[in-house]
């Protein structure tokens, strides 16, 4: 599990600083500078996500269920909340509406704040050192 979990968070990394090049450079004409902004808050928090994912894999306290699950709420959140942001930013260069799936962000920042509790109440599990 560990394993995978690696190279899921470095999977996402490596996507997000492309998706930021991309947004910096490739899309810098064509869209406004809020939607800008906006493609660049998608970037920031898979790349967040990418380095939680780093955490999570390297860390050795916690339970491979505990493990499993932090993965699956991260790897759905990013797709939903940054996936559903990049569409939403670039909305004007495709003949999808994203706005109508506009409701799968805040589901996404759900999940990414689901994994975050799953961890804090994993923290809270530790036994203190008692040295």
């Amino acid at each position: 599990m560990n394993k995978k979990i690696l190279i899921a968070g470095c999977v996402l990394g490596v996507v997000a600083i492309i998706l930021g090049a991309f947004g910096a450079h490739g899309l810098k004409s064509l869209i406004s500078s809020e939607s800008q902004q906006v493609f660049e808050t998608g970037v920031r928090y898979q790349m967040y996500h990418a380095l939680f994912l780093l955490f999570i894999g390297s860390y050795t306290v916690l339970t491979k269920t505990t493990k499993q699950t932090i993965f699956y709420l991260v790897i759905l959140g990013v797709i939903c909340f940054s996936g559903s942001i990049y569409g939403l930013a670039t909305n004007e260069l495709s003949s999808f509406d994203f706005k109508r799936i506009g409701f799968i962000t805040p589901i996404g920042g759900l999940l990414l704040i689901m994994a975050w509790l799953v961890l804090l109440i994993n923290f809270f599990k530790i036994k203190a050192d008692k040295s």
